[in-house]
């Protein structure tokens, strides 16, 4: 499971997985404008990107979240005309001239259906996992002080 879901993250890059090239996902209208904003309409399964139109995009696709963030709108903050998110350094203000990402998103909303539709499954691993036998964490060996240790950086390891 974990090395389906690691082929799928990675685009098919790793662990002998293949991209999703097939979701419901569509675009139904280019996006001629860079966009300014997105919106979802959870009732069409619409998602609004500036004047372009991606459907069907399920709510579980577009609520998708990880740690929090919801992962199909932080990436389209980051792609609209005025970027929202942390800027790091004066190379966060150039950008491309056009909007040029459906691919990219079509291949995102790929990969959130496909993560979605393999829910169930790790749910039932998971289930399955618990029910085993299981050892309690004082079971395991206590880390040394040295283990607990945050690591140290050098000045160049901690620009990244």
């Amino acid at each position: 499971m974990g090395a389906r879901l690691l082929g799928i993250h990675t685009y098919g890059e790793r662990y002998g997985g293949s991209a999703p090239r097939n979701g419901a996902a569509q675009c139904v209208k280019q996006v001629t404008a860079y966009p300014a904003a997105h919106a979802y309409d959870p009732g069409t399964r619409m998602l609004r990107v500036g004047d372009g139109e991606f459907a069907p995009v399920a709510p579980e696709v577009w609520n998708y979240a990880v740690s929090g963030m919801p992962v199909v709108k932080s990436w389209l903050d980051r792609r609209r005309r005025e970027p929202t998110g942390r800027k790091s350094s004066p190379l966060d203000e150039i950008g491309p001239e056009s909007w040029d990402f459906a691919d990219e998103l079509l291949g995102l909303l790929r990969v959130l259906e496909s993560t979605v539709a393999l829910q169930p499954e790790g749910a039932a691993l998971l289930e399955e996992v618990c029910a085993g036998p299981l050892f309690a964490a004082a079971e395991l060996p206590a880390p040394t002080a040295a283990e607990r240790r945050a690591p140290e950086f050098s000045g160049a390891q901690a620009a990244f």
